[in-house]
């Protein structure tokens, strides 16, 4: 059987309206590249990349959603096993952002309840076509409490830190869970041998 070359697997899952750029920042992180002829994604694709942090070993799958509704049943069904959701829209793009709440109702919808989630501004090197000041998506981070950042995949801006500080939020996480895990397990291992005592007394 081949040797298990990562310590843990996180699957994240990056959602948003077409055009946003979501490809785009799957490519710049998996592979330090551009491309600015990007075909539209087509129902679903992911791409495979091992970090390290905190010295573990962690295989990220990112599954990159197609944003056009027709492919909407496809991709809804991909959001129950995401550990993570990155929600991307367009800086110079309205309606992308308008979109967010609605976004936002699918992970509700279909997602894990204790998914993580951020918000990313892509396309933050297009000052001059700005429509959504950094602000005002600060704003509606706060509203729903989840991490937002600015993102560029063309000049290479916040995107390594979008996806490892999300990892890391998860590993956090699990971390925390397993620690509460083990205090529980202890005590219910402590009541276990009270019982089995007991018990030999009658």
């Amino acid at each position: 059987m081949a040797k298990k070359t990562y310590d843990l697997l996180f699957k994240l899952l990056l959602i948003g309206d077409s055009g946003v750029g979501k490809t785009a920042l799957l490519f710049r992180f998996s592979d330090d590249a551009f491309n600015t002829t990007f075909i539209s994604t087509i129902g679903i694709d992911f791409k495979i990349k091992t970090v390290e942090m905190n010295g573990k070993k962690i295989k990220l799958q990112i599954w990159d959603t197609a944003g056009q509704e027709r492919f909407h049943t496809i991709t809804t069904s991909y959001y129950r096993g995401a550990m993570g959701i990155m929600l991307v829209y367009d800086v110079t793009n309205q309606r992308s952002f308008e979109n967010i709440s609605k976004w936002l109702h699918n992970i509700d919808e279909h997602a894990n309840e204790d998914v993580e989630k951020m918000l990313l501004g892509n396309k933050c090197d297009m000052e001059e076509k700005r429509q959504i000041s950094t602000e005002r998506a600060m704003m509606v981070a706060k509203q729903h409490t989840i991490t937002f950042l600015e993102t560029s995949a063309k000049t290479n801006v916040n995107v390594e830190e979008a996806f490892m500080k999300l990892a890391g939020t998860i590993l956090e996480k699990m971390n925390k869970q397993s620690a509460k895990v083990n205090a529980t397990g202890d005590r219910a291992d402590v009541n276990l041998t009270s019982t089995s005592t007991s018990k030999k007394c009658c």
